[in-house]
């Protein structure tokens, strides 16, 4: 019987994912063009700070609504048609930022860029992990992040370096390349199967798997899953929602992905090139800002090498107390900068420095860990559902960090907003601890075992130890 092959794999999950770097361009154009629009006026119309500040953060407030929505489309529509979907609003998105007269056009502009962000970030999580056998699951899964900082690093080196008309040229041609490439993907096996459509799921299972690989088995193991539910009396999606353990693992899903953006990210890449200017770093704003940017992408692909290995919770630990430890330095700094300038005549260092060690740490654990144990934790029937309301909470708090950044760091300083992340790390790393169950090398139903406190699921696992 022929193994497996791997590649097939990584090719749907990486061109799914690609999505997350359209979204990670659109993200990362925020920081470099900051000075473009409010001081150079690039459009040929004064933009203020505060309006600049609405023009970054309704991204994530479009990523924020459509996010539940989408949970819906795809498990009416599909996976892929659903992701084919979204390019065409993506195009009129882009339009607006390329033709802008207006603030107002800028608005709607990225208003719908984040819109379409978002329904991505339901999307290619659950069609990665779809797609994947146990053992590349976590590669695959971790892809979407994977993606979105080298997305965002691909929005930093052109913001840097070309001008705005070339810096939105650049970024609308994205979402046209990933029309041409995952056009030729398959659908996912799980949803084929879902909708009954067998002989479907068996030809996405051998392109996926290989055509000498017997797909059977995992068919069978597919069916299983996704009709477990459907051999029970028939529940509404309400009360499917409503169940203990789907409650459990959306509660651990969502706080999660608060975390992830309370602990600082987004404040900090989306105003990094401001915060560098503001320590006096001998090295531009914008290579600053690409050197962060670089340092995300290389994380990251450290993380896709050893998810799999270490497993999600030992790195999100490891990713939490670390987060806090830097965030802190950060906050010393610019608490002493606050309160004596001179203080810190030679330190301009450890900001820098703090922030690249924050943003390696972010990268190992809270950068791929949430969105890939999204997708692990819930049961086929209400999977997309429940992920798109832990989406919903991403990207909300990403909303809500971008616009009280600026404000918090004006009204009591940038030391005690740091500080304020800081605590955020640590109530992270103590909820990891006591609430987030390992998810590596599992099935879906002993993830479900696992939620539900299943004492023979544990005793296998000390077992196995």
């Amino acid at each position: 019987m022929a193994q497996a092959k791997v590649l097939p794999q990584y090719i749907a999950g990486l061109s799914a994912s690609f999505g997350a770097f359209c979204m990670g361009a659109s993200m990362g154009w925020s920081s470099p063009v900051e000075q473009m629009l409010t001081e150079e006026e690039a459009y040929g119309f004064p933009i203020s700070s505060d309006q600049f500040g609405w023009i970054s953060s309704l991204l994530t407030l479009g990523a924020t609504v459509v996010c539940i929505p989408a949970g819906f489309v795809i498990d009416w529509i599909g996976r892929r048609p659903t992701m084919l979907a979204l390019i065409p609003p993506y195009m009129v998105g882009w339009f607006l930022m390329l033709f802008a007269n207006s603030v107002i056009m800028l608005y709607f502009g990225r208003f719908i860029l984040g819109f379409c962000g978002g329904a991505f970030c339901v999307c290619a999580p659950l069609y990665s992990t779809e797609i994947s056998t146990i053992s590349t699951r976590g590669t695959l899964g971790s892809f979407f992040q994977l993606n979105t900082v080298t997305g965002m690093l691909y929005g930093y080196i052109i913001g840097g370096y070309c001008p705005l008309l070339t810096i939105n040229i650049l970024c609308a041609m994205l979402p046209l390349i990933f029309a041409v490439v995952h056009y030729f993907m398959p659908e996912s096996p799980v949803y084929l199967a879902m909708k009954g459509r067998e002989d479907d799921a068996v030809k996405s299972l051998l392109w996926l798997r290989g055509q000498h690989c017997d797909v059977r088995a995992e068919l069978n193991e597919i069916i299983e899953e996704t009709n477990k539910n459907t051999d029970e009396p028939k529940v509404s999606l309400w009360k499917a929602l409503c169940r203990p353990i789907t409650l459990k693992g959306i509660s651990i899903a969502v706080t999660l992905q608060a975390l992830q953006q309370w602990t600082g990210i987004n404040a900090i890449m989306f105003y990094s090139t401001s915060i560098f200017e503001d320590v006096g770093s001998s090295l531009s704003g914008r290579v600053c800002t690409i050197l962060i940017g670089a340092t995300q992408v290389v994380m990251t692909l450290v993380a896709v090498a050893i998810i799999d290995k270490a497993g999600r919770r030992i790195l999100l630990l490891i990713s939490a107390f670390l987060m806090a430890i830097t965030t802190c330095l950060m906050g010393v700094y610019f608490q002493m900068r606050d309160s004596d300038e001179e203080s810190v005549a030679s330190l301009g260092w450890l900001p820098i420095t703090s922030i690249l060690l924050f943003i390696i740490f972010f990268s190992i654990g809270f950068g791929p860990g949430p969105w890939l144990v999204m997708a692990e934790l819930f049961s086929e029937d209400v999977k997309s559902v429940a992920g798109s309301i832990a989406g919903t909470s991403n990207w909300f708090s990403a909303f809500l960090v971008t616009k009280l950044f600026p404000l918090l760091k004006n009204g009591i300083g940038s030391g005690p907003t740091f500080w304020i992340f800081c605590g955020i790390a640590v109530l992270g790393f103590v909820y990891v601890l006591i609430c987030v169950p390992e998810t590596k090398g599992k099935t879906i139903t002993e993830i479900q075992l696992i939620l539900a406190g299943s004492k023979k699921t544990n005793d296998s696992e000390n077992n196995e130890k």
